[in-house]
Protein backbone atom coordinates (compact mmCIF):
# COMPACT_ATOMS: atom_id res chain seq x y z
CA UNK A 1 0.00 0.00 0.00
CA UNK A 2 2.45 2.54 1.11
CA UNK A 3 4.61 2.30 -2.67
CA UNK A 4 0.72 3.37 -4.50
CA UNK A 5 0.89 7.12 -5.75
CA UNK A 6 -2.36 7.62 -3.55
CA UNK A 7 -0.63 7.08 -0.32
CA UNK A 8 1.82 9.73 -0.74
CA UNK A 9 1.04 12.91 1.56
CA UNK A 10 -0.48 15.32 -0.75
CA UNK A 11 3.06 17.80 -0.49
CA UNK A 12 5.25 14.45 -1.92
CA UNK A 13 2.41 14.05 -4.42
CA UNK A 14 2.43 17.40 -5.97
CA UNK A 15 6.72 17.51 -5.97
CA UNK A 16 6.38 14.36 -7.82
CA UNK A 17 4.09 16.22 -10.58
CA UNK A 18 6.20 19.07 -10.18
CA UNK A 19 9.62 17.39 -10.64
CA UNK A 20 8.28 15.46 -13.67
CA UNK A 21 8.65 11.85 -11.80
CA UNK A 22 4.94 11.16 -11.98
CA UNK A 23 2.10 12.51 -14.39
CA UNK A 24 -0.46 14.37 -13.17
CA UNK A 25 -3.07 11.60 -14.93
CA UNK A 26 -1.06 9.12 -13.33
CA UNK A 27 -1.46 10.33 -9.92
CA UNK A 28 -5.65 10.52 -10.79
CA UNK A 29 -5.59 7.37 -11.73
CA UNK A 30 -3.98 5.98 -8.74
CA UNK A 31 -6.71 7.82 -6.58
CA UNK A 32 -9.98 6.84 -9.26
CA UNK A 33 -8.56 3.06 -8.99
CA UNK A 34 -8.26 3.37 -5.04
CA UNK A 35 -12.25 5.20 -5.33
CA UNK A 36 -13.33 1.86 -7.24
CA UNK A 37 -11.52 -0.65 -4.31
CA UNK A 38 -12.80 1.02 -1.68
CA UNK A 39 -15.54 3.40 -1.51
CA UNK A 40 -18.09 0.75 -1.92
CA UNK A 41 -17.40 -0.22 0.95
CA UNK A 42 -17.64 3.03 3.15
CA UNK A 43 -19.42 4.70 0.48
CA UNK A 44 -18.09 8.76 1.39
CA UNK A 45 -17.61 10.17 -2.43
CA UNK A 46 -21.03 10.76 -3.97
CA UNK A 47 -20.50 12.38 -7.23
CA UNK A 48 -17.07 10.77 -8.98
CA UNK A 49 -15.80 13.51 -11.49
CA UNK A 50 -13.60 10.92 -13.30
CA UNK A 51 -13.78 12.49 -16.46
CA UNK A 52 -13.47 15.92 -15.42
CA UNK A 53 -11.19 15.32 -13.01
CA UNK A 54 -9.08 13.42 -15.93
CA UNK A 55 -9.05 16.46 -18.11
CA UNK A 56 -7.98 18.73 -15.48
CA UNK A 57 -4.62 16.47 -15.20
CA UNK A 58 -4.37 16.31 -18.65
CA UNK A 59 -4.10 19.76 -19.00
CA UNK A 60 -1.45 20.08 -15.31
CA UNK A 61 0.79 17.83 -17.83
CA UNK A 62 0.77 20.02 -20.43
CA UNK A 63 1.27 22.58 -18.65
CA UNK A 64 4.48 21.33 -17.57
CA UNK A 65 5.52 19.89 -20.76
CA UNK A 66 5.75 23.51 -21.72
CA UNK A 67 7.49 24.67 -19.62
CA UNK A 68 4.93 26.67 -17.32
CA UNK A 69 5.08 26.79 -13.63
CA UNK A 70 3.01 24.36 -11.51
CA UNK A 71 1.27 25.48 -8.39
CA UNK A 72 1.89 24.06 -4.89
CA UNK A 73 -0.56 21.34 -5.45
CA UNK A 74 0.07 20.50 -8.72
CA UNK A 75 -2.46 17.45 -9.77
CA UNK A 76 -3.30 16.74 -6.09
CA UNK A 77 -6.96 15.30 -6.00
CA UNK A 78 -9.40 16.87 -3.25
CA UNK A 79 -13.03 16.30 -2.74
CA UNK A 80 -15.57 18.65 -1.68
CA UNK A 81 -18.30 18.52 0.58
CA UNK A 82 -21.46 18.52 -0.85
CA UNK A 83 -22.56 21.89 0.46
CA UNK A 84 -20.03 23.42 -1.66
CA UNK A 85 -20.16 24.41 -5.06
CA UNK A 86 -18.13 22.92 -7.84
CA UNK A 87 -18.40 24.62 -11.17
CA UNK A 88 -21.31 22.35 -13.12
CA UNK A 89 -21.91 19.90 -10.86
CA UNK A 90 -24.73 19.73 -8.42
CA UNK A 91 -24.77 21.23 -5.06
CA UNK A 92 -27.17 18.33 -3.24
CA UNK A 93 -26.52 19.31 0.10
CA UNK A 94 -27.81 15.51 0.08
CA UNK A 95 -31.48 16.10 -0.13
CA UNK A 96 -33.14 14.74 -3.74
CA UNK A 97 -35.09 18.11 -3.98
CA UNK A 98 -32.25 19.90 -4.85
CA UNK A 99 -30.39 16.93 -7.06
CA UNK A 100 -30.34 19.23 -10.08
CA UNK A 101 -29.46 22.69 -8.71
CA UNK A 102 -26.46 22.74 -10.80
CA UNK A 103 -23.57 25.65 -9.68
CA UNK A 104 -22.43 28.37 -11.90
CA UNK A 105 -19.10 29.04 -10.59
CA UNK A 106 -16.57 27.37 -7.91
CA UNK A 107 -17.17 28.39 -4.11
CA UNK A 108 -14.54 30.59 -3.57
CA UNK A 109 -12.17 27.48 -1.57
CA UNK A 110 -12.42 25.31 -4.64
CA UNK A 111 -11.86 27.88 -6.93
CA UNK A 112 -8.50 28.71 -4.78
CA UNK A 113 -7.19 25.05 -4.33
CA UNK A 114 -7.97 24.20 -8.36
CA UNK A 115 -5.74 27.97 -9.18
CA UNK A 116 -2.86 26.18 -6.60
CA UNK A 117 -3.29 23.42 -9.28
CA UNK A 118 -5.54 20.77 -6.96
CA UNK A 119 -8.28 18.89 -8.86
CA UNK A 120 -11.61 18.31 -7.60
CA UNK A 121 -11.90 14.35 -7.54
CA UNK A 122 -15.64 14.66 -6.42
CA UNK A 123 -18.11 15.30 -3.85
CA UNK A 124 -18.47 13.80 -0.71
CA UNK A 125 -21.39 12.78 1.66
CA UNK A 126 -22.90 14.59 4.51
CA UNK A 127 -25.96 14.51 7.00
CA UNK A 128 -29.12 15.86 5.18
CA UNK A 129 -27.98 19.59 4.61
CA UNK A 130 -26.12 19.45 7.00
CA UNK A 131 -29.09 19.05 9.99
CA UNK A 132 -30.02 15.48 10.64
CA UNK A 133 -27.30 15.06 12.77
CA UNK A 134 -23.84 14.18 13.74
CA UNK A 135 -23.80 11.35 11.62
CA UNK A 136 -22.94 11.12 8.39
CA UNK A 137 -26.21 9.87 6.46
CA UNK A 138 -28.20 11.91 3.79
CA UNK A 139 -31.07 11.37 2.29
CA UNK A 140 -29.73 10.79 -1.38
CA UNK A 141 -26.77 8.93 -0.52
CA UNK A 142 -27.08 6.75 2.59
CA UNK A 143 -24.52 6.01 5.15
CA UNK A 144 -20.80 7.00 4.95
CA UNK A 145 -18.78 4.34 6.95
CA UNK A 146 -16.12 4.87 9.44
CA UNK A 147 -13.07 3.10 8.26
CA UNK A 148 -11.56 2.15 11.20
CA UNK A 149 -15.48 0.27 13.10
CA UNK A 150 -18.52 0.07 10.69
CA UNK A 151 -20.05 0.02 14.18
CA UNK A 152 -19.22 3.48 14.92
CA UNK A 153 -19.93 6.78 13.26
CA UNK A 154 -17.52 8.47 11.66
CA UNK A 155 -18.41 11.53 12.61
CA UNK A 156 -19.57 14.58 10.63
CA UNK A 157 -20.97 16.93 9.24
CA UNK A 158 -17.28 16.79 6.92
CA UNK A 159 -17.81 13.10 7.66
CA UNK A 160 -17.52 11.92 4.07
CA UNK A 161 -14.20 13.70 3.39
CA UNK A 162 -12.55 12.21 6.83
CA UNK A 163 -13.26 8.33 5.51
CA UNK A 164 -11.88 9.75 1.85
CA UNK A 165 -8.43 11.36 3.27
CA UNK A 166 -8.07 8.70 5.92
CA UNK A 167 -9.15 5.56 2.98
CA UNK A 168 -6.26 7.31 0.32
CA UNK A 169 -8.96 7.75 -2.11
CA UNK A 170 -8.22 11.78 -1.64
CA UNK A 171 -5.25 13.25 -0.79
CA UNK A 172 -7.24 16.04 0.75
CA UNK A 173 -10.81 16.99 2.07
CA UNK A 174 -12.92 20.65 1.96
CA UNK A 175 -15.07 20.41 4.41
CA UNK A 176 -16.94 23.43 6.98
CA UNK A 177 -17.57 23.68 10.41
CA UNK A 178 -19.92 25.68 12.53
CA UNK A 179 -19.36 23.65 15.65
CA UNK A 180 -17.13 21.10 14.87
CA UNK A 181 -18.06 19.43 11.74
CA UNK A 182 -14.42 19.50 10.45
CA UNK A 183 -12.26 18.30 13.66
CA UNK A 184 -15.30 15.49 14.88
CA UNK A 185 -14.64 13.44 12.27
CA UNK A 186 -10.71 14.12 11.36
CA UNK A 187 -10.75 12.63 15.36
CA UNK A 188 -12.94 9.79 14.39
CA UNK A 189 -11.45 8.61 11.45
CA UNK A 190 -7.76 9.25 12.49
CA UNK A 191 -6.86 12.38 10.32
CA UNK A 192 -5.87 16.62 10.94
CA UNK A 193 -8.40 18.89 10.08
CA UNK A 194 -8.04 22.98 10.66
CA UNK A 195 -10.70 25.20 11.30
CA UNK A 196 -9.76 28.85 10.51
CA UNK A 197 -10.88 32.02 12.72
CA UNK A 198 -13.89 33.34 10.69
CA UNK A 199 -12.86 35.83 8.05
CA UNK A 200 -9.53 33.62 7.44
CA UNK A 201 -10.69 32.19 4.11
CA UNK A 202 -13.62 33.74 1.68
CA UNK A 203 -16.78 31.56 1.24
CA UNK A 204 -19.71 31.74 -0.49
CA UNK A 205 -22.57 30.20 1.53
CA UNK A 206 -25.62 31.09 -0.16
CA UNK A 207 -27.75 28.23 -1.01
CA UNK A 208 -30.53 29.25 -3.06
CA UNK A 209 -30.66 32.60 -5.07
CA UNK A 210 -28.66 35.59 -4.67
CA UNK A 211 -29.90 35.88 -0.77
CA UNK A 212 -27.34 35.38 1.97
CA UNK A 213 -28.23 33.46 5.34
CA UNK A 214 -28.47 35.68 8.57
CA UNK A 215 -25.79 36.36 11.44
CA UNK A 216 -25.38 33.00 12.63
CA UNK A 217 -24.89 31.31 9.45
CA UNK A 218 -22.52 34.08 8.51
CA UNK A 219 -20.15 33.96 11.10
CA UNK A 220 -20.42 30.72 12.79
CA UNK A 221 -19.66 28.29 9.21
CA UNK A 222 -16.11 28.38 8.24
CA UNK A 223 -14.92 26.13 5.42
CA UNK A 224 -11.92 23.88 6.28
CA UNK A 225 -9.38 21.27 4.85
CA UNK A 226 -8.89 17.64 6.23
CA UNK A 227 -5.65 16.18 5.62
CA UNK A 228 -3.65 13.08 6.69
CA UNK A 229 -0.39 14.95 7.99
CA UNK A 230 -0.12 18.30 9.41
CA UNK A 231 2.55 19.66 6.63
CA UNK A 232 -0.94 18.79 3.98
CA UNK A 233 -2.68 21.14 6.06
CA UNK A 234 -0.47 23.94 6.24
CA UNK A 235 0.23 23.65 2.71
CA UNK A 236 -3.87 24.13 2.00
CA UNK A 237 -4.26 26.81 4.83
CA UNK A 238 -1.52 28.89 2.82
CA UNK A 239 -3.65 28.58 -0.28
CA UNK A 240 -6.97 29.14 1.03
CA UNK A 241 -6.12 32.13 2.85
CA UNK A 242 -6.91 35.57 1.94
CA UNK A 243 -8.96 38.24 1.56
CA UNK A 244 -11.54 38.07 -2.17
CA UNK A 245 -14.02 40.38 -3.41
CA UNK A 246 -16.94 37.56 -3.42
CA UNK A 247 -16.58 37.49 0.68
CA UNK A 248 -16.46 41.19 2.28
CA UNK A 249 -15.57 38.61 5.56
CA UNK A 250 -12.50 37.53 4.68
CA UNK A 251 -9.97 39.58 5.90
CA UNK A 252 -6.12 40.42 4.47
CA UNK A 253 -3.88 39.27 7.41
CA UNK A 254 -0.73 37.84 7.05
CA UNK A 255 -0.83 33.85 7.15
CA UNK A 256 1.82 33.99 9.54
CA UNK A 257 2.45 35.96 12.66
CA UNK A 258 5.16 37.11 14.48
CA UNK A 259 7.10 34.95 16.75
CA UNK A 260 5.82 35.05 20.05
CA UNK A 261 8.64 35.41 22.83
CA UNK A 262 10.02 32.42 25.13
CA UNK A 263 8.12 29.36 25.25
CA UNK A 264 4.74 29.36 24.33
CA UNK A 265 2.16 28.71 27.40
CA UNK A 266 -0.54 26.27 26.77
CA UNK A 267 -3.32 25.98 28.36
CA UNK A 268 -4.17 22.47 29.25
CA UNK A 269 -8.05 21.99 29.39
CA UNK A 270 -8.81 18.49 30.22
CA UNK A 271 -12.79 19.02 30.92
CA UNK A 272 -13.98 21.67 29.57
CA UNK A 273 -16.93 22.70 31.62
CA UNK A 274 -16.72 20.18 34.39
CA UNK A 275 -18.87 17.48 32.45
CA UNK A 276 -16.79 15.05 31.98
CA UNK A 277 -14.31 12.96 29.59
CA UNK A 278 -13.82 9.55 28.68
CA UNK A 279 -10.53 8.06 30.15
CA UNK A 280 -9.12 7.03 26.06
CA UNK A 281 -9.20 11.23 25.91
CA UNK A 282 -7.99 11.99 29.02
CA UNK A 283 -4.89 9.75 27.79
CA UNK A 284 -5.06 11.33 24.39
CA UNK A 285 -4.34 14.92 26.25
CA UNK A 286 -1.73 13.97 28.39
CA UNK A 287 -0.08 12.07 25.20
CA UNK A 288 -0.26 15.62 23.56
CA UNK A 289 0.37 17.73 26.74
CA UNK A 290 3.98 15.25 26.93
CA UNK A 291 4.77 15.31 22.86
CA UNK A 292 4.59 19.46 23.28
CA UNK A 293 6.21 19.62 26.47
CA UNK A 294 9.19 17.38 24.83
CA UNK A 295 9.10 19.88 21.71
CA UNK A 296 9.81 22.71 24.49
CA UNK A 297 6.00 24.09 25.13
CA UNK A 298 5.18 25.56 28.48
CA UNK A 299 2.32 23.38 29.15
CA UNK A 300 -0.26 24.31 32.39
CA UNK A 301 -3.20 22.67 33.22
CA UNK A 302 -6.00 25.17 33.92
CA UNK A 303 -9.64 24.49 35.69
CA UNK A 304 -11.36 25.53 32.08
CA UNK A 305 -11.85 28.04 29.48
CA UNK A 306 -13.86 31.34 29.77
CA UNK A 307 -17.77 30.96 29.94
CA UNK A 308 -18.35 27.98 28.81
CA UNK A 309 -21.86 26.92 29.31
CA UNK A 310 -22.55 30.70 28.77
CA UNK A 311 -21.59 30.74 24.85
CA UNK A 312 -23.24 27.24 24.53
CA UNK A 313 -26.50 28.63 25.88
CA UNK A 314 -26.25 31.76 23.83
CA UNK A 315 -25.10 29.94 20.90
CA UNK A 316 -27.80 27.38 21.04
CA UNK A 317 -30.29 30.92 21.68
CA UNK A 318 -29.39 32.21 18.57
CA UNK A 319 -29.13 29.83 16.09
CA UNK A 320 -32.60 28.26 17.14
CA UNK A 321 -34.06 32.04 16.45
CA UNK A 322 -32.61 32.41 13.40
CA UNK A 323 -33.73 28.90 11.88
CA UNK A 324 -36.89 28.99 13.32
CA UNK A 325 -39.06 30.67 10.31
CA UNK A 326 -37.12 28.30 7.97
CA UNK A 327 -37.95 25.21 9.93
CA UNK A 328 -41.72 24.51 8.74
CA UNK A 329 -40.28 24.20 4.87
CA UNK A 330 -36.72 22.84 5.95
CA UNK A 331 -38.15 19.51 8.21
CA UNK A 332 -39.82 18.33 4.87
CA UNK A 333 -36.53 18.28 3.02
CA UNK A 334 -34.78 15.86 5.57
CA UNK A 335 -36.47 12.62 4.74
CA UNK A 336 -38.11 10.25 7.36
CA UNK A 337 -36.60 10.70 10.90
CA UNK A 338 -34.11 13.54 9.33
CA UNK A 339 -35.82 15.92 11.67
CA UNK A 340 -35.50 14.64 14.75
CA UNK A 341 -32.26 16.24 15.94
CA UNK A 342 -32.56 19.88 15.12
CA UNK A 343 -36.61 19.05 16.29
CA UNK A 344 -35.46 18.22 19.57
CA UNK A 345 -33.23 21.39 19.80
CA UNK A 346 -36.17 23.52 18.76
CA UNK A 347 -38.12 22.03 21.83
CA UNK A 348 -35.95 22.45 24.17
CA UNK A 349 -34.50 25.96 23.08
CA UNK A 350 -37.79 28.42 22.52
CA UNK A 351 -36.80 30.79 19.08
CA UNK A 352 -35.75 34.70 21.14
CA UNK A 353 -38.17 38.00 20.48
CA UNK A 354 -36.20 40.82 19.16
CA UNK A 355 -35.24 42.46 22.18
CA UNK A 356 -33.76 39.30 23.53
CA UNK A 357 -32.17 39.24 20.53
CA UNK A 358 -30.36 41.78 20.82
CA UNK A 359 -29.29 41.40 24.43
CA UNK A 360 -27.81 37.73 22.63
CA UNK A 361 -25.81 39.32 19.97
CA UNK A 362 -24.39 41.66 22.63
CA UNK A 363 -23.96 38.59 24.74
CA UNK A 364 -22.04 37.03 22.28
CA UNK A 365 -19.32 39.84 21.75
CA UNK A 366 -18.78 39.49 25.49
CA UNK A 367 -18.19 36.03 25.47
CA UNK A 368 -15.57 36.62 22.42
CA UNK A 369 -13.84 39.34 24.65
CA UNK A 370 -13.24 36.83 27.42
CA UNK A 371 -11.97 34.66 25.01
CA UNK A 372 -9.52 37.16 23.54
CA UNK A 373 -8.60 37.94 27.34
CA UNK A 374 -7.83 34.53 28.33
CA UNK A 375 -5.97 33.80 24.85
CA UNK A 376 -3.80 36.88 25.38
CA UNK A 377 -2.30 34.83 28.99
CA UNK A 378 -2.15 31.35 26.78
CA UNK A 379 -1.55 31.73 23.39
CA UNK A 380 -2.77 28.20 22.70
CA UNK A 381 -5.38 25.78 24.48
CA UNK A 382 -5.03 21.54 24.32
CA UNK A 383 -8.27 20.22 24.78
CA UNK A 384 -10.63 17.55 23.43
CA UNK A 385 -12.25 17.91 20.01
CA UNK A 386 -15.13 15.10 21.70
CA UNK A 387 -15.55 14.16 24.99
CA UNK A 388 -15.06 10.02 24.20
CA UNK A 389 -14.31 8.26 21.25
CA UNK A 390 -16.18 7.44 18.56
CA UNK A 391 -19.89 6.57 19.21
CA UNK A 392 -22.71 4.34 17.32
CA UNK A 393 -24.46 6.28 14.38
CA UNK A 394 -26.89 8.21 15.01
CA UNK A 395 -26.96 8.21 18.74
CA UNK A 396 -27.66 11.92 18.97
CA UNK A 397 -31.18 11.81 17.17
CA UNK A 398 -32.34 8.78 19.05
CA UNK A 399 -33.33 10.18 21.76
CA UNK A 400 -33.13 13.62 24.49
CA UNK A 401 -30.29 11.30 26.03
CA UNK A 402 -27.95 10.76 23.05
CA UNK A 403 -28.59 14.15 21.68
CA UNK A 404 -27.49 15.24 25.15
CA UNK A 405 -24.66 12.90 24.97
CA UNK A 406 -23.32 14.68 21.72
CA UNK A 407 -24.11 17.87 22.41
CA UNK A 408 -21.87 17.51 25.69
CA UNK A 409 -18.67 15.56 23.64
CA UNK A 410 -18.80 18.19 21.43
CA UNK A 411 -18.68 21.47 23.41
CA UNK A 412 -15.76 22.80 22.90
CA UNK A 413 -16.06 22.85 19.25
CA UNK A 414 -19.01 24.77 19.54
CA UNK A 415 -17.66 27.56 22.35
CA UNK A 416 -14.72 27.68 19.72
CA UNK A 417 -16.72 28.06 16.50
CA UNK A 418 -19.21 30.38 18.53
CA UNK A 419 -15.61 32.46 19.67
CA UNK A 420 -14.69 32.47 15.95
CA UNK A 421 -10.80 31.06 16.61
CA UNK A 422 -8.88 28.68 15.14
CA UNK A 423 -8.31 24.93 16.03
CA UNK A 424 -6.41 22.16 14.73
CA UNK A 425 -7.45 18.94 15.17
CA UNK A 426 -4.62 16.36 15.09
CA UNK A 427 -4.11 12.56 16.16
CA UNK A 428 -2.43 11.00 19.00
CA UNK A 429 -2.08 6.97 18.51
CA UNK A 430 -5.26 4.62 18.57
CA UNK A 431 -7.01 3.04 21.82
CA UNK A 432 -8.72 -0.24 21.58
CA UNK A 433 -8.78 0.00 17.90
CA UNK A 434 -9.99 3.48 17.48
CA UNK A 435 -8.50 6.93 16.62
CA UNK A 436 -8.02 9.00 19.35
CA UNK A 437 -6.83 12.94 18.87
CA UNK A 438 -6.92 16.18 20.95
CA UNK A 439 -7.33 20.35 19.42
CA UNK A 440 -4.92 22.66 19.48
CA UNK A 441 -7.16 26.64 20.19
CA UNK A 442 -5.34 29.60 18.87
CA UNK A 443 -5.76 33.57 18.88
CA UNK A 444 -7.69 35.00 16.40
CA UNK A 445 -5.74 34.88 12.56
CA UNK A 446 -2.95 32.62 14.49
CA UNK A 447 -3.45 29.34 12.67
CA UNK A 448 -0.13 29.69 12.27
CA UNK A 449 0.66 28.52 16.25
CA UNK A 450 -2.01 25.89 16.38
CA UNK A 451 -0.67 24.48 13.16
CA UNK A 452 2.69 24.59 14.99
CA UNK A 453 2.02 22.88 17.65
CA UNK A 454 -0.04 20.22 15.84
CA UNK A 455 3.22 19.62 13.56
CA UNK A 456 5.24 18.92 17.49
CA UNK A 457 2.38 16.53 18.42
CA UNK A 458 2.64 14.76 14.86
CA UNK A 459 6.18 14.59 14.84
CA UNK A 460 6.43 12.31 18.10
CA UNK A 461 3.41 10.47 17.68
CA UNK A 462 3.38 9.79 14.02
CA UNK A 463 0.44 9.41 11.39
CA UNK A 464 -2.08 7.05 11.56
CA UNK A 465 -3.73 6.76 8.17
CA UNK A 466 -4.04 5.95 5.24
CA UNK A 467 -5.50 2.46 6.05
CA UNK A 468 -8.49 0.14 4.40
CA UNK A 469 -11.35 -0.09 5.59
CA UNK A 470 -11.62 -2.52 8.43
CA UNK A 471 -14.38 -5.35 9.17
CA UNK A 472 -15.89 -5.07 13.10
CA UNK A 473 -14.14 -7.17 15.03
CA UNK A 474 -11.43 -8.52 12.69
CA UNK A 475 -8.09 -9.81 14.06
CA UNK A 476 -5.40 -7.10 14.86
CA UNK A 477 -7.61 -4.58 15.26
CA UNK A 478 -8.24 -4.05 18.55
CA UNK A 479 -5.63 -3.00 21.13
CA UNK A 480 -3.38 -1.44 18.91
CA UNK A 481 -0.93 1.64 19.82
CA UNK A 482 -0.02 4.23 17.41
Amino acid sequence: MQDALWSMPATGQAAAVRAGEVSAVELLDSHLDRIAGVNPQVNAVTQLLAERAREAAARTDRARAAGEALGPLAGVPFTVKETTAIEGVATTYGTPRFRDLVAPADAPPVARLRAAGAVPIGHSNLPTLVLAGMHTRSELYGDTVNPWDPGRTPGGTSGGDAVAVATGMAALGLGNDSGGSVRIPAQFCGVAALKPSTGRFPADHRVLGPDDPGPASQFLVTDGPLARTVGDLRLAYEVLAGADPRDPRAVPVPAYGPPLPGPVTVALVADPGGHGVHPAVRGALRTAAEALRDAGYDVREVADVPRLDEALEVYGRITVTEFAPTWPVVRTLLGEGGDRYIAMAMERTPPADAAEFMKLTGAWLGIRRSWAEFLDDYPLVLGPVFGEPPVEPGLESRDAAGRDRVASGMRLCTATSFVGVPAVAVPTGVVDGLPCGVQLVGRAFREDLCLDAAQAIEDRLGVLTPLDPRPAGRDGVRGENG
